[in-house]
């Protein structure tokens, strides 16, 4: 399969005179997915009513959906439900993978992962009792730091902050090798990068769908669960649509097969919707060639910010094999340069304490994109016209 870039980019809404490079936080509209989610609203909901769950399909949709998204993660066919949030579905992993290491009281996690998975952790810890414990260390430790008495290894795959990426496949094989599992949190993989679930041999995965996959704000989470797993992991929130048979209305809870199980509450239908849309364009695109662009432009967008803004330094691994789709860059009034750079048109994002982030998306990111988001900010660095009062005052969202 061969992926035209440029066609791809023409299915997406892009504000003129915008340069978005935040679509590792939030991703675009795509085109076609408003059409989708008014006939969802007025053909299927507004006609159908409630029997829009047989007729239109809404039911199987977080299953049939899940397949699509396998495909970019490299899960086995069967392996991928979506539905409810990407906390949920972290606590969701880690209660069931816990309850298949017995005797054992360990979460391992790194300084680098995303706080909420990290407060999921230690929720789910003061729950189970004192006797467990999340334990973190530097992303770099962690090999060294998996030992017989860790049940779980949590993972993100590519760091939040920096980019960085740790090897799937060689720390899920060292967490087997001591008896631990292995979760990966694919948040900053999934659509940015080429993901083997199978090949790796992960245990759990979970992942959003409103950065990378366009699902629009507040998109439903996925989850994978090996199928080797599938029988004997136990959800803790152990939901109605995750029952054996849900409409048999039983007052006791029967665990569905397989991946079904790890269903909870009742599924986002508009949300799906906008999702499928963002799906048929993922279905056009080679996830090799999107690797292969998604570095061409990172490197361009490294070396025109370091020939030009010597006052920025790069957070994210200089070699691309190390790092995800996007770029970083620390200064302290970071925050300050940013605002000033939306300003001007160039959407990143910020993240404390002195990160300007930057996500390359080969999907709708073109080369234009990247030398016109170089040359000004070289020109709000050379200026300094980040250090204007409004550019300093703090929003809620950063």
């Amino acid at each position: 399969m061969t992926t035209d870039f440029a066609a791809t980019r023409a299915q997406f809404l892009l504000p003129e005179g915008i340069i978005y490079l935040d679509g590792n936080s939030l991703g675009p509209l795509p085109r076609a997915a408003a059409a989708r989610v008014a006939s969802c609203v007025t053909e299927e909901w507004g006609k159908m009513l409630i029997r829009g769950w047989n007729a239109a399909g809404w039911m199987d949709q977080p299953s049939r959906l899940g397949t699509r998204i396998g495909r970019l993660i490299g899960a086995e066919p069967g392996s991928v439900v979506l539905g409810d949030t990407l906390s949920i579905k972290v606590y969701q992993a880690l209660a069931s993978a816990l309850d298949m290491v017995p005797g054992r009281r360990v979460i391992l996690s790194d300084t680098g992962n995303f706080p909420s998975d990290l407060y999921m952790a230690e929720g789910l810890c003061r729950t189970l009792g004192p006797d467990y414990r999340l334990v973190t260390v530097a992303p770099e430790e962690v090999a060294g730091a998996i030992t017989e008495e860790v049940a779980v290894l949590m993972l993100t795959e590519v760091d939040y902050r920096t980019g960085r990426k740790h090897d799937m496949a060689a720390l899920t094989a060292a967490a087997h090798a001591k008896g631990a599992l292995a979760i990966w949190d694919l948040a900053h993989s999934a659509g940015a990068l080429p993901v083997d679930l199978a090949g790796a041999g992960a245990d759990f995965a979970v992942g959003c769908t409103y950065k990378y996959l366009n699902s629009g704000p507040g998109g439903p989470a996925f989850i994978y669960v090996a199928p080797r797993h599938q029988d004997a992991a136990r959800p803790a929130l152990s939901g109605w649509l995750g029952h054996a048979e849900p409409f048999a209305f039983d007052l006791h809870y029967r665990p569905g097969t397989g991946v079904e199980r790890m269903r909870v509450g009742t599924p986002p239908i508009l949300q799906l919707a906008a999702l499928e849309a963002s799906l048929d364009i993922w279905d056009q695109v080679d996830m090799a060639a999107l690797r292969t662009r998604s570095i061409a432009l990172c490197d361009a967008f490294i070396a025109g910010v370091e020939a030009s803004c010597p006052d920025l330094a790069l957070a994210s691994p200089r070699n691309a094999a190390e790092r995800g789709s996007q770029v970083s860059f620390r200064h302290a009034q970071g925050y300050a340069i940013m605002q000033a750079l939306i300003a001007e048109g160039v959407i990143g994002d910020f993240r404390a304490p002195d990160i300007l982030r930057f996500g390359f998306t080969p999907l709708y990111t073109s080369d234009a994109d990247v030398s016109q988001a170089v040359a000004i900010l070289s020109q709000i660095m050379a200026s300094g016209s980040w250090d204007r009062p409004e550019f300093h005052a703090r929003a809620k969202v950063t």
